[in-house]
Parts: structure tokens; C-alpha cells; sequence
């Protein structure tokens, strides 16, 4: 019965991947998107892989949760921890040298550009990315930081302090600004 269950919730959390990251990549969810992101999508499959890794340890199968996150790195150039929380419809636009380690937790539609990092320095800590964040090609997030809902973080930008919801992080180290564009964002 456990096991129906947690199929189920799998699957669920599949389709709901499916479903975020067909209105992210084409702006809705009719089946023609949903089933062109689950075709083509390599944001797809790094998602279904991760919530293949994720039941791996719910059920303490040996050796799956390392063989999967190993092809993940070899095929789709993305590296994931596997303590690592993703929410749905996580968008990896660019998926080649992203690095996501320890617990860090990533919200539901965070958008990653590519070439990021998101980890710790020090070991001491991981950070938390609400929904709706976009993380811009290059840009490191290091240490235990909360990065608010709908922020962007830049290119290349150093986050290593808080960012509010609704900002923009830029530079090195990253300074914070408010968004000007928030009433007018429709996610």
C-alpha cells in the first residue's frame, strides 16, 4: 500500500513537473506543450531523473540514487546533490555546469540559466531559493542565504547574503536592489 502511494505521488510530481515547465517554455499547459516538453525537454529530464533518485532513497535501493545522479552529470552536464529539495516545474534553460550541492532547497519555477553554482564555501550552510527566482547565467549563490520569491539574480553575480523577494542581486559581491518591473510580471 506504501508503495502504491508513493508511485502515485511520484507521478503526480511528474505531471506537475510536466506541467510547469510547459507553461514556462511555451505559456501554456494544453497536451501539444506538455508532451513537446516531456519529448524535448532536457529541463524534463533532469527533473524526472532527480524524482527517480528521490524514490531511490525513499526506498533505500543501493547504488541507484549514485548511477542516476552519475548519468545525469555525464549526459545532461548538471550536477544535483542528493539531498538536494527541487520544487516543480524547475526550468533548467542551460543546463551544462550547473552544480547544485548539500540540502540546498530550490522552489517551485526557479529558472536557471547555466554555468551556476549553488552550494556553500564554508560548510556552513546551503541556501534556499523561493519560487519563481531566476538565476542568470554564471551567478553563484553561496552559503545559508534565502533568496526571496520572484527575485533575479544576475549574471555572474556573487550572492552571499540574503536577498528579499522581489529584488535583483547584481556584481560581485552581489548588491541589492528592488524590482521595478514587479507589477507588471505575470508568472
Amino acid at each position: 500500500m506504501n508503495f502504491l502511494k508513493s508511485k502515485r505521488s511520484m507521478i503526480g510530481a511528474l505531471v506537475a513537473d510536466a506541467m510547469e515547465l510547459a507553461r514556462a517554455a511555451n505559456g501554456h499547459t494544453d497536451a501539444k506543450s506538455i508532451a513537446k516538453v516531456v519529448l524535448t525537454s532536457d529541463s524534463y529530464r533532469i527533473t524526472a531523473l532527480n524524482r527517480a533518485r528521490e524514490a531511490a532513497l525513499d526506498y533505500h535501493i543501493p547504488l541507484v540514487n549514485h548511477v542516476l545522479r552519475v548519468a545525469q552529470t555525464a549526459v545532461l552536464g548538471i550536477e544535483i546533490g542528493k539531498d538536494v529539495t527541487l520544487g516543480k516545474g524547475v526550468y533548467f534553460v542551460h543546463s551544462l555546469g550547473i552544480v547544485i550541492g548539500g540540502d540546498a532547497r530550490i522552489g517551485d519555477r526557479v529558472r536557471f540559466y547555466g554555468n551556476n553554482t549553488v552550494g556553500t564555501a564554508k560548510d556552513n550552510g546551503y541556501p534556499v531559493i523561493e519560487d519563481d527566482v531566476w538565476v542568470g547565467a554564471g551567478a553563484r549563490i553561496l552559503g545559508p542565504v534565502r533568496i526571496g520569491a520572484r527575485s533575479r539574480i544576475g549574471a555572474n553575480a556573487v550572492v552571499l547574503q540574503d536577498v528579499p523577494p522581489d529584488s535583483v542581486a547584481v556584481g560581485i559581491p552581489a548588491r541589492i536592489f528592488p524590482r521595478k518591473d514587479t507589477d507588471d510580471v505575470v508568472l
